[in-house]
C-alpha cells in the first residue's frame, strides 16, 4: 500500500484525510478482446489558453484529445465519438463536431498502422472498429426543421461521417422530438435515412436524464410504448442496423429490448448505472434452431462511464475471455460504484466528472472543458469523485491524482501540507 495521504472535502466544507492505495496492475492486452464489444464515448480536451466560454466556437488541444483515443486503442477498446460525451450540444460546435470526427477517423486509421495496437483488434480490423462517431441534425441552428429537412440534415451528417470511415451512430435528434406528432413519424425519417446509408448503424436512444429536450422520443413518454417504435423501425431492416445503444438508466427497459432484437443487433448498454449485470450477463445462453452459435444473455457496450474507467474495463473483458465472470463482474461493480457518482443528477452534467479523472489521471495539463462547463459540479462532488475512483481502482496515477487534487483545494483556500516530492507523473 501506498503511504500517500488523499485529503477530501466534505460536503460542510472541512477536511479528512484516508490513505491512497497503490494503482491496481490492470494488464493491457495483448490478443483481441472477444467476448464483448465495448466502445468508449470519449470526451474534448480544450486548450488551455483557448476562449472556452460558453456560447465561444470550441477551441481545441487536437494532440491531447487524440492522444487519449489512443489509450483507449490500446486497452482494445473502441472509441465512440462526437457524442454528448464529447459535450455535442453543450459546447462543442457543428464545425469541431465535423473536425473531430475527421481527425479521430484519421488517427484510428494510423493507429492500425502500430503493430501493438492493431495486435488488440481482429485481424483485418477498419477504422469502423475503432471508431464510431455521432450523426445528428444539430449543425441546422433553426430550432424547427420539417420531416424532410430533418432526413436532409441526418444525411449530411451520415455522408460526411461515412466518408471519413468511421461507423456511424444515429443519434436522437433534438428537431425530431420537436417536430414529429407520430410514431408514425419517427419511423418515416428512420426509414429514409437507413435507406442511404452504405454501413450498418448503431441507433442511439439517449433518455432525458441526459437531455430533458427529448421527452416522448419515438413518440411516447412511456418507454414499453417508445421501444416497440424502435423495434418497428429495426424489423423493417436488421441488415441496416450494427446495434443500439440505449442509454435510460433502466436497465429492466434494456433487458426487455435486448431479448426482442433480432439476430445479429448488438444491445450496447449505455447504462452508467447498471453496466456490471447488464455486461456480464445473466450466464444463461440461448439457441436458435439450427443456430450454429449459441448467444448469451448480455449487452455489449457504449459508455462515458468506460472513457473514465478505461483500463478496467479492459481487464474485465480479459477476464471474461479467461472464463473467469466472477473477477469481471469484481471490477465492473467498483466502476459501477464510480459510475454512479459521476452520472449523479443532473445526470447531463457527467462530463465534468469524466474531464476531471482525464486529468487526474495524466491525459490533459488542466482541468478545463470548452464552454466553461468544468464548473458544472461542486468541490465536495469532485472530492467524492477521487475518493471513488481511489478506492475502485481507477486512478492510474494516484501520487499525480493526489498531488493534482491537492492543489486544486489550496487555490480554493484550503491550507494542506506541502506536496511530497515524489509526487511525479506523465502530464499529457
Amino acid at each position: 500500500m501506498s503511504d500517500l495521504p488523499l485529503t477530501l472535502l466534505e460536503e460542510d466544507g472541512s477536511l479528512r484525510t484516508i490513505a491512497l492505495a497503490d494503482a491496481p496492475a490492470f494488464a493491457r492486452p495483448t490478443a483481441p478482446l472477444r467476448s464483448r464489444v465495448i466502445y468508449a464515448a470519449v470526451h474534448v480536451v480544450p486548450q488551455v489558453h483557448g476562449d472556452n466560454t460558453p456560447g465561444a466556437p470550441a477551441d481545441i488541444d487536437w494532440d491531447a484529445t487524440l492522444a487519449f483515443r489512443r489509450t483507449m486503442w490500446s486497452r482494445g477498446l473502441g472509441v465512440a465519438d462526437a457524442m454528448d460525451t464529447a459535450q455535442r450540444n453543450m459546447g462543442l460546435d457543428p464545425a469541431a463536431t465535423r473536425e473531430l470526427i475527421s481527425r479521430s477517423a484519421e488517427a484510428a486509421r494510423t493507429a492500425l498502422e502500430d503493430p501493438e495496437i492493431a495486435a488488440v483488434f481482429p485481424a483485418g480490423a477498419a477504422v469502423s472498429d475503432l471508431v464510431v462517431a455521432g450523426v445528428n441534425t444539430d449543425q441546422r441552428a433553426e430550432p424547427e426543421l420539417s420531416l424532410d429537412e430533418i432526413v436532409e440534415a441526418y444525411l449530411e451528417q451520415l455522408r460526411a461521417t461515412e466518408a471519413t470511415g468511421a461507423g456511424a451512430v444515429l443519434m436522437a435528434s433534438r428537431h425530431l422530438a420537436r417536430t414529429a406528432r407520430t410514431a408514425a413519424d419517427y419511423e418515416e425519417v428512420y426509414r429514409r435515412v437507413l435507406e442511404e446509408a452504405t454501413a450498418p448503424v448503431v441507433i442511439h436512444w439517449l433518455g432525458t436524464v441526459f437531455d430533458p429536450q427529448l421527452e416522448g422520443y419515438f413518440g411516447s413518454t412511456d418507454s414499453a410504448e417508445a421501444a416497440r417504435t424502435m423495434l418497428r423501425i429495426i424489423e423493417r431492416d436488421p441488415a441496416k442496423i450494427r446495434g443500439v445503444k440505449m442509454s435510460l438508466l433502466d436497465d429492466a427497459a434494456e433487458i426487455a429490448v435486448r431479448e426482442r432484437l433480432p439476430g445479429g443487433v448488438r444491445m450496447l448498454t449505455g447504462d452508467d448505472f447498471h453496466f456490471s449485470h447488464l455486461i456480464v450477463g445473466d450466464g444463461t445462453v440461448t439457441t436458435a434452431p439450427g443456430a450454429e452459435q449459441v448467444k448469451g444473455e448480455y449487452s455489449d457496450a457504449l459508455l462515458g462511464a468506460f472513457a473514465a474507467t478505461a483500463p478496467a474495463a479492459s481487464a474485465a473483458v480479459q477476464a471474461l475471455d479467461a472464463g473467469d465472470p466472477e473477477e469481471a463482474r469484481r471490477i465492473l461493480d467498483a466502476s459501477e460504484q464510480l459510475g454512479r457518482h459521476v452520472f449523479s443528477a443532473p445526470t447531463y452534467h457527467y462530463k465534468t466528472g469524466v474531464a476531471f479523472l482525464a486529468w487526474l489521471n495524466g491525459h490533459q495539463k488542466a482541468f478545463a472543458m470548452v464552454g466553461g462547463m468544468h464548473s458544472a459540479r461542486s468541490l465536495p462532488h469532485l472530492s467524492r469523485t477521487i475518493e471513488l475512483a481511489a478506492t475502485t481502482g481507477n486512478l492510474e496515477q494516484p501520487a499525480l491524482a493526489a498531488e493534482r487534487w491537492h492543489s486544486l483545494l489550496r487555490l480554493a483556500g484550503y491550507e494542506l501540507p506541502a506536496a511530497p516530492a515524489h509526487a511525479t507523473g506523465d502530464a499529457a
